[in-house]
């Protein structure tokens, strides 16, 4: 058993709280999905679940943690700084249980996570490896240690459609427990029989959290039913009470007037009066404790608000892209061949395949292709956000690095309508959550005006409340975008065109990787 009671977390920077007075039991055969939005404390709750010292840096906690006949295996959101220059044997031979492995058991595990068996012994570094294949890597030497609770941060970042079906099935057949953090909604609807839902109210000064035992969208039911019953309620208890003052006031007045009309040869008739505007401010009064007991205004956590303005628009008949390609190569590693991509006009294309087919390589070669073409404004948007963002800039010195002061307040007004408070709005971006830091490139994409944007797994790191959002504006965006991508309600909502890349080129297909004829 796996138990946490009365925990709260604050962030030592703004002295803000993230998690407040949160307990949670989890046993066997849970499959807990943590959702939120971003920069809510989801990674860092799970971090403190599997070891508290991991946030010592950055948070202060309160709570008891107690871990009983438990063996937790913890996913981290991003690969480790510490072993990015490790070679990927390197990184499996520091787990202890990996030389006790018997070979045939391992060979079974590379089977299960679409692995080749000899990536165990590679002397490839864990930087050079594909996003998914991280992943898979990760995940592997986690699983070596046969942990009773996995906790995982993320674990369908970047992982192929093959691998997200696997991940599902591991999740769902779990015979012990899993707590994992996702922004995938269809992970989450398939895998997820409780949900916890971590919110930040009052432009982020109030921490609540929400525990269930259901799944994703009976949750999602519930809490909007709830919503809506409590706002019913306390909306009619204000008309009530605003009725009941009305009619208070109407008496206050008449007993005022009365008494600075009265005779003074009419002492009797003035005592009574006195004694009724006593009266009436004890009603009075009593209405003030009612009004203190009345149901609160529900708050929700607000979705994103975000769009691209008309200027991105691209007319049908611009030609984007004509790729023709012998070999796309990654150092001395073929990838692919004989591949051909026609792109025109306002088209949205999507790019997917399995992990370390060289998709984010063939994305980086478009942009090569395109970011200094006078004809259109092109933004990228990398699988790696460290390869453009300047950690140590602000967000605000990142959109805005000229300092103007008419540029500075609307980088401001955008901001805010991401969701960032004030104070985030001055953390380098380095401390910001994978969301966060994928909001800047949305809105360094808007500032400039970009009518072609080339996006590696755009929708990755936004909440589930945030989702359908990115989405709708992608799909809605007047101009052009070639994107990479797994997710499935991306790949269903947003592109006009999808392709499948092999080692034999370019394949036009279907949603769900059937080729077209």
């Amino acid at each position: 058993m796996l138990q946490i009671r009365n925990l709260t977390i604050t962030y030592k920077k703004d002295l803000r709280e993230l998690i407040s007075g949160f307990s949670l039991t989890v046993n066997q055969g849970d499959r807990i999905a943590l959702i939120g939005e971003e920069g809510n404390g989801k990674s860092t709750l799970l971090r403190w679940i599997a070891d508290p010292s991991l946030i010592s840096d950055y948070a202060d906690a309160q709570g008891i943690r107690t871990v009983q006949n438990e063996k937790t295996g913890y996913l981290s959101q991003e690969l480790e700084e510490s072993d990015r220059t490790k070679s990927v044997y390197e990184y499996f031979c520091e787990e202890p249980f990996f030389a006790e492995k018997d070979p045939k058991e391992l060979n079974r595990l590379a089977v299960k996570l679409h692995m080749d068996p000899g990536m165990y012994y590679s002397m490839q570094k864990m930087e050079t490896l594909s996003g998914g294949e991280k992943i898979k890597v990760r995940m592997a030497r986690i699983l070596i240690t046969e942990p009773t609770v996995p906790l995982l941060d993320e674990p369908s970042n970047d992982l192929d459609l093959a691998m997200l079906e696997w991940l599902e099935e591991m999740i769902v057949n779990a015979p012990q427990a899993v707590v994992f953090v996702s922004h995938d909604e269809t992970l989450i609807r398939a895998a997820a029989n409780r949900i916890i839902h971590l919110e930040l109210l009052n432009r982020k000064t109030a921490a609540r959290h929400t525990v269930v035992s259901a799944g994703y969208d009976e949750y999602l039911e519930r809490r909007d039913d709830l919503f809506e019953r409590q706002m019913q309620k306390a909306m009619s208890e204000r008309r009530e009470d605003a009725m009941r003052m009305e009619r208070f006031r109407r008496i206050q007045q008449q007993v005022d007037h009365e008494l600075n009309n009265i005779s003074r040869q009419d002492p009797h008739g003035g005592r009574l009066l006195k004694k009724k505007m006593h009266s009436v401010k004890s009603m009075g009064k009593r209405f003030e404790r009612e009004r203190e007991n009345m149901t609160d205004i529900p708050e929700q956590e607000e979705a994103i608000l975000f769009f691209f303005s008309d200027e991105s628009a691209v007319s049908s008949g611009k030609k984007i892209l004509d790729l023709s390609l012998e070999q796309l190569s990654a150092g001395d590693r073929l990838l692919a061949e004989n591949i051909h991509l026609q792109v025109n006009g306002p088209e949205k294309i999507c790019i997917t395949g399995a992990n370390g087919c060289g998709k984010s390589t063939f994305l980086k070669e478009i942009f090569e292709m395109l970011k200094n073409r006078n004809d259109i404004r092109c933004a990228y948007m990398p699988q790696d956000y460290t390869d453009l963002l300047e950690l140590d800039l602000t967000p605000v010195q990142y959109l805005a690095p000229d300092g103007d002061r008419e540029t500075v307040t609307r980088v401001r007004n955008l901001l805010g309508s991401m969701r960032y408070t004030t104070d985030e709005m001055e953390h380098a971006i380095r401390d910001l959550s994978g969301g966060q830091k994928a909001k800047i490139f949305f809105l360094k994409m808007n500032l400039e005006h970009a009518d072609v944007l080339i996006l590696d797994e755009p929708t990755r790191n936004f909440s589930p409340l945030s989702q359908p959002v990115i989405r709708s504006v992608l799909k809605d965006f007047p101009g052009c975008i070639i994107s990479v991508s797994h997710d499935r309600s991306y790949i269903e909502e947003v592109p006009d065109k999808i392709y499948l890349l092999r080692k034999d080129g370019l394949h036009r297909i279907d949603t769900y990787g059937k080729v077209s004829v």
